[in-house]
């Protein structure tokens, strides 16, 4: 890939707003609405935020990490950045699209490129129905709550209760339930990615929970509808020899 006009955005710590300085001292950059990719540096955190700002220019993103894990990104070399981008790979992601409906019939919409997660607001677990393509796979599910996971977002929460690391282009999601007590040893699901999936939130005046899709919460949900929005996308660059692919295989044996 050439790319002749280049775009750097940088988090707000310190070692990210030093290396673009850095950067800036060797590369000319232009604005983001004029870029064909845009550089990111940051942390894992970082690169997500911008993969929801800047989705509406259609240009590839380049992570850079600056943060700590740096899953989503590739290792700061300052003298071969414009080589670095020339010999790229590309990784092709669609995000999940969230409706929410709240206890006050207010309906919310939200992207999600990692996870759609649902987590109880009370004392008491949360009592959940579980619907894909329109039926009844879990009557009830009592839990702290459950998660929808992309390949990408596999490695993030979806990881940490213990939901299977998902190899991107499988077109599969993970559902993965957080803390449930009943069915005591559901571990959750791998589900095709063009299915619908609905959480039905049985009790919400005494057992409220919420919805968040990626940095986007939403609170005393009812009912929440969870499916890949095919229309849309963004593309990540990874370096040759660090491609996402190779990350989500080399973490199953980590």
């Amino acid at each position: 890939m050439k790319f002749n006009k280049i775009a750097i955005v940088a988090a707000k710590n310190g070692s990210a707003q030093g290396a673009m300085k850095l950067l800036q001292t060797h590369y000319d950059f232009v604005p983001v609405p004029q870029a064909d990719v845009i550089v990111a540096l940051g942390g894992d955190g970082f690169i997500l935020h911008c993969l929801h700002k800047f989705m509406e220019y259609n240009v590839p993103l380049y992570g850079i990490n600056r943060g700590t894990v740096g899953f989503l990104l590739n290792s700061f070399d300052e003298e071969q950045l414009l080589k670095r981008l020339e010999d790229a790979r590309s990784e092709r992601m669609h995000p999940l699209f969230m409706k929410a409906i709240t206890s006050t019939g207010q309906i919310r919409y939200a992207l999600a490129f990692n996870e759609v997660a649902l987590i109880r607001k009370s004392q008491q677990a949360a009592n959940i129905r579980i619907k894909v393509d329109d039926k009844i796979r879990l009557e009830k599910l009592i839990c702290d709550g459950i998660l929808v996971a992309t390949p990408a977002g596999s490695t993030a929460y979806n990881l940490s209760v213990h939901g299977p690391i998902i190899p991107i282009g499988s077109n599969v999601l993970a559902m993965t339930p957080i803390s449930p007590f009943r069915p005591r040893r559901w571990r959750g699901a791998l589900l095709p990615h063009d299915v619908t999936i609905e959480f039905v939130n049985i009790d919400p005046d005494k057992r409220p929970i919420s919805a968040t899709a990626d940095s986007t919460e939403v609170l005393d949900v009812v009912s929440v509808s969870i499916c890949e929005k095919k229309d849309s996308f963004v593309t990540l660059l990874f370096d040759q020899d660090h491609s996402l692919e190779e990350r989500i295989i080399r973490e199953q044996f980590a």
